[in-house]
């Protein structure tokens, strides 16, 4: 979506809007990606259901009225009515992929085709004579070339949404203008393996241009690289140019380090990177994974790195202390895909072990100010933790505010944004970091050399969000403020070695203090499934400590929407098929995190601590 102006969403017309499309809308708008509607699989109405015109016409103003509603929803406040999708001006066409043909009211003004002709030549099965009379490619490419909006147009109110740096600059006028003759600013949006040239990089240019032998600059990898070659797409061809000016999408070969999200940019001209991609929903679902045959390592190390560059959501990490690798993606199905299929085509035997579920630390109530001393008791930090304002959370999630940045000097934008979401704008001009969706606030008043020992504050900070107080997992939704300290004037008595475990101990106390629990991730699925086997599939849900949220019944199928644990959802792919004869399928809507019952809360902190290989007593707050 980064690397496009315009989406053709696709709708199957008996199917109606599933919940992935839903899905790619939300992504596609919160990047200005401007929609236009192509309505699938008409035939299926005419041949299948054997609908007459009026039927087919109410199926269709059914659709569009869904459609327009998602992007009443979505849509950047700028172009929610500018961008609904309409019969009329030909912003929605209908057709068959499969048979070739399609369909818009601009082309039966044109060609003087009519809607009746359409159904006859469909039922009399001459859809190649159909095809001919209105080609697909003919209709979409019309639709495409009126109604998506070309780079000199949509960079104007786009750069300003995934670009921070400043647009007076003359790199930012250059991107506004999308200036070939400018200097380079390019985003990588896919990075794929090829056999005979190492990795190939998708990036689409926003200003300057790109060719063979060009010296460029990887913002994230923080390297120069000699671009090899440079090609276009068509389709999964690449077709190898002289070079690719701005406002296109180019296949960049010799720049193998980089992955998506990477800013690239001049050699001897470096900008501010581009906003991070981010996908929708976070990993919730690991796996270790190790070689059957412990030569294979390398090899495995190498696969994985791969692996995790074609899929930004998978995330991969080498556990240090046990040395396991681990794997982190949206489900079962997903790790499955994505790693073991994988694996196995490239001939790499590996053991995999049970899925791990991966929760979150956080605290719903306030602490008192704990002190934290430093190991020579020289320096003394006074620290409490309170819940994240729920608003602010919402906001890192939708993307409004960074879930991770170290801010440094006066952000008076994100300032600006953190009291706008419900913190006191006296502690959000005093945040010093985000990480993992929390904040770390520093509060202190004239406290001497505190500017000297703050970013190691921040680095303890960090530290302890991702290793929470009860089990070491990660953190979320929690503020911290660092109210007061002591230190000592000698550097030397107020080193790394000191400061940070004493802002390590403050930090997880006052959670334990402010009784610090675990969010289970759950998952919010929606069920598709014929109506007479409803009752198997709500019993497996709620066998499962699944909640029902919503049951709706369209032409003798039911569409359930339920809400299940992760830790429970394991296997359920395989028993809703057995259930249903493999008539019922399920997909992901969106993951959310929930305070987990007290009854499983000890016994869950327990399993965790001891696979972790930590003493299994669930801690307690000092007295």
């Amino acid at each position: 979506m980064r690397a496009v102006d315009g989406a053709i969403v696709l709708v199957d017309a008996v199917e109606g809007i599933m919940p992935q499309t839903e899905t790619v809308f939300r992504q596609a708008l919160k990047e200005y990606v401007k929609p236009v509607l192509f309505i699938n699989k008409t035939d299926r109405l005419i041949k299948e259901l054997k609908l007459p015109p009026e039927e087919m016409q109410k199926r269709f103003e059914e659709i569009i009225r869904d459609v327009n509603i998602l992007i009443q929803k979505y849509a950047p406040p700028e172009f929610k009515d500018k961008w609904f999708v309409s019969v009329a001006d030909g912003s929605v066409a209908f057709g068959s992929a499969y048979r070739r043909w399609a369909i818009s009211i601009p082309y039966m003004k044109k060609t003087g085709i009519t809607f009746k002709e359409i159904i006859d030549l469909t039922l009399q099965g001459k859809e190649d004579e159909l095809a001919k009379k209105a080609p697909l490619h003919q209709v979409v490419l019309d639709m495409i070339i009126r109604h998506l909006p070309s780079p000199l147009e949509a960079q104007k109110y786009r750069i300003p949404k995934i670009w921070k740096g400043d647009l007076e600059s003359e790199i930012g006028k250059q991107m506004l203008n999308c200036d070939s003759n400018g200097r380079l600013a390019a985003i990588v949006t896919k990075v794929v393996p090829d056999p005979h040239v190492g990795f190939v990089a998708t990036a689409r240019i926003f200003s300057g241009k790109v060719f063979k032998g060009k010296e460029v600059y990887l913002i994230g990898c923080k390297k120069k690289e000699k671009i090899q070659q440079v090609a276009v797409y068509k389709g999964i061809i690449r077709i190898p140019v002289e070079e690719v000016s701005a406002g296109n999408i180019a296949a960049i070969v010799g720049i193998p380090e980089a992955f998506t999200g990477e800013t690239v940019c001049d050699a001897d001209f470096i900008i501010p990177p581009f906003e991070e991609i981010k996908h929708l929903f976070e990993p919730v679902v690991t796996k270790s994974i190790e070689p059957k045959n412990p030569m294979e390592l390398p090899k495995l190390v190498e696969a994985l790195k791969k692996i995790s560059k074609e899929d930004a959501v998978l995330q991969v990490k080498i556990n240090q202390e046990t040395g396991e690798y681990l794997v982190s993606g949206l489900g079962e199905l997903h790790l499955e895909a994505k790693v073991e299929n994988k694996l196995k085509e490239l001939g790499i035997d590996v053991i995999m072990s049970k899925p791990i579920v991966v929760y979150r630390e956080t605290v719903f109530e306030k602490s008192p100010v704990v002190e934290g001393k430093s190991p020579n008791k020289h320096n003394k930090l006074y620290i409490m933790v309170e819940p994240l304002e729920e608003e602010v959370y919402k906001a890192m999630v939708e993307g409004e505010i960074p879930s991770s940045v170290i801010v440094r000097g006066k952000d008076l934008e994100l300032f600006k944004k953190l009291s706008k979401y419900g913190i006191p704008y006296d502690e959000a001009k005093n945040v010093a970091v985000i990480h993992n969706k929390s904040i770390f606030i520093d509060l202190t008043k004239g406290v001497q050399f505190m500017n000297e020992v703050i970013e190691m504050v921040r680095d303890a900070f960090m530290e302890v969000m991702e290793d929470g107080p009860l089990a070491r997992e990660p953190c979320m939704k929690v503020k911290v403020k660092l109210v007061d300290a002591e230190l000592h004037e000698d550097p030397v008595h107020r080193g790394p070695g000191q400061i940070m475990p004493a802002v390590r101990y403050a930090i997880r106390q006052a959670m334990l203090k402010a009784n610090a629990t675990l969010l289970e991730p759950k998952q919010v699925i929606r069920i598709d499934v014929p109506t007479e086997l409803m009752g198997e599939v709500i019993r497996e849900v709620e066998n499962r400590r699944g909640q029902i949220l919503d049951i709706k019944e369209e032409r003798g199928v039911s569409v359930i929407t339920a809400k299940i644990p992760v830790a429970n959802i394991f296997g359920f792919d395989t028993s809703l098929k057995s259930a249903t004869s493999g008539r019922g399928f399920y997909s992901l809507i969106e993951t959310v995190f929930e305070k987990i019952p007290e009854e499983l809360k000890e016994e869950t902190i327990r399993s965790i601590r001891k696979r972790k290989g930590l003493p299994e007593e669930v801690p307690k707050p000092e007295v």
